[in-house]
């Protein structure tokens, strides 16, 4: 499995850690690999794949740094490098630099975050308890307090990343608080761009809205929360759209 070199005019080939990275990740996905096992040993790993061990450390830096892989703590049989359980938050973190470098359309990203809010907004109907109540209620009361346009935008974000959460569905959560922080830039420029009578009007609206979403969702109406859901998303982006024509060049 040693690293081929491009032939000419073709593809560049991989950088020799790729080569392990890819080894590493194909078990992964075949299940050969689960969380907790062991990956060989850095020696043994090297002569297999034919590179050098120290190109698998720059592969097991990588994969360290991705959060899918982790040291073990130990000597012999106990030490070493283990498969790990991918915290949320770095797969957050890869997604929202992801879309945030890829540079998807604006409307596009609002598209994918619609067909979220409505998953999440009908799920957490039928699953959200007191405490995910509360705590949604708490983000309305911190973007009504809020002094200025950002904390505005902190409150307005926490709350549909909580909205998410209370769906009960993990994924669709950090799906969607990634397309949030990939957002977050552009709503705020957006939101700067607004005159402060335009701007108290939609904070007006979008409270508004915002309630209507989370009585849907505690008196457990999950056709009700989708349609306010989706009807909220779309009409924000809409008139904060609008707001990109006044904007500087």
């Amino acid at each position: 499995m040693k690293a081929r070199a491009a032939a000419p005019g073709g593809p560049a080939a991989p950088r020799a850690y790729e080569t392990v990275v890819a080894w590493v990740e194909e078990r992964i996905l075949d299940g050969r690999l689960q969380v907790g096992d062991q990956l060989p040993a850095e020696r043994d790993l090297a002569a297999r794949l034919e590179v050098s061990r120290a190109v698998v450390r720059e592969a097991v830096r990588s994969l360290q740094a991705q959060g899918v892989l982790a040291p073990s703590v130990g000597a012999g049989r106990a030490g070493g490098t283990r498969v790990s359980a991918l915290p949320s938050g770095a797969m957050t973190r890869l997604l929202r630099l992801h879309v945030a470098l890829a540079h998807f359309p604006l409307d596009e990203v609002v598209e994918v975050r619609t067909a979220l809010e409505r998953l999440s907004a009908r799920l957490a109907a039928t699953r959200a308890t007191d405490a995910d109540l509360a705590l949604m209620r708490s983000h309305l009361e911190q973007m009504r307090t809020a002094t200025d346009r950002k904390g505005f935008n902190d409150g307005d974000t926490a709350f549909h990343v909580g909205l998410a959460r209370a769906a009960g569905n993990g994924l669709a959560a950090d799906t969607t608080e990634a397309i949030r922080e990939a957002l977050r830039r552009p709503l705020m420029e957006r939101f700067t761009a607004l005159d402060e009578e335009t701007y108290a009007d939609l904070v007006q609206d979008l409270d508004r809205e915002h309630e209507t979403i989370l009585e849907a969702v505690a008196t457990h109406d999950p056709a009700a929360a989708e349609v306010l859901a989706e009807a909220h998303v779309r009409t924000a982006w809409r008139r904060l759209r609008g707001s990109a024509a006044t904007m500087a060049p």
